[in-house]
């Protein structure tokens, strides 16, 4: 009975780190199109210091979990004390990392909210200046996203242009037949000079929101389902460690 008993721990721990192997793999796979991805995330990853670090923990966290996975896989099959030892102490720490990030994610969410977008977006942007990090991002966004401003284009009625042949409204505003840089406008003089027919009206904070809305919640869902398993595989991972003579 403590044959079957072990070799049924043996089995069941290779399943839960097959699920982390693959969950690294995931991980891995989101973190290398976040940064390389052609669209505009990659500027707006690259112009954000926290958005930067971001993308390269996941990855790191992806390769970090795809290698514990595959060590633990191996461990479980092989009924190798020091593997499955070593499986434990990382992936322990890796499961308070994580938890210890998703509270930081919880305490600090207040500075995602559309007045603190608002507020920077008057603070720091200066219009068609591409040769301004935060400017050009926002600009990428607007364009991509067929939106204008956080909340619309009354966001840059408090801003000044950059330069005296500029209009109230950016040219990131103006609608394209071809949503990117190298789209042609619809019509670009009748948008700087006011006409909503020719501009994008709707805020880029609800366009966005709406668009990943769906993403957040299976990111959410995703990492609770991985801190789960996390949690089974160390409590398999001890007790086929005891187990093995």
């Amino acid at each position: 009975m403590e044959g079957d008993c072990l070799s049924c721990m043996k089995y069941l721990m290779f399943l839960f780190n097959f699920f982390i192997f693959l969950g690294g793999a995931c991980l891995l796979g989101l973190g290398i199109w976040v940064i390389v991805d052609p669209t505009g995330f990659r500027e707006i990853v690259a112009a954000n210091p926290l958005l930067f670090t971001g993308a390269y923990i996941m990855l790191a966290m992806g390769a970090m979990l795809f290698l514990l996975g595959f060590l633990g896989c191996c461990g479980a099959i092989r009924e190798n004390k020091c593997l499955l030892l070593f499986f434990f102490m990382f992936i322990l720490l890796i499961f308070l990392a994580e938890l210890s990030a998703a509270i930081l994610a919880f305490i600090f969410r207040e500075n995602l909210t559309r007045e603190f977008f608002t507020k920077e977006l008057k603070k720091h942007y200066q219009r068609n200046n591409d040769t301004d990090v935060f400017s050009s991002t926002w600009n990428s966004v607007m364009i991509t996203f067929a939106c204008c401003g956080v909340n619309g284009p009354e966001d840059f009625e408090a801003i000044p242009p950059y330069s005296s042949l500029e209009k109230a409204t950016p040219e990131a505003c103006c609608q394209r037949e071809i949503q990117s840089r190298e789209g042609m406008f619809v019509n670009k003089e009748a948008c700087l000079l006011g006409s909503e027919r020719f501009q994008n009206r709707q805020g880029c904070y609800t366009v966005i929101l709406n668009s990943f809305e769906t993403y957040v919640y299976l990111a959410g869902a995703l990492a609770i389902g991985v801190l789960a398993i996390e949690l089974f595989a160390m409590i398999f991972a001890m007790c086929l460690f005891r187990g093995i003579q």
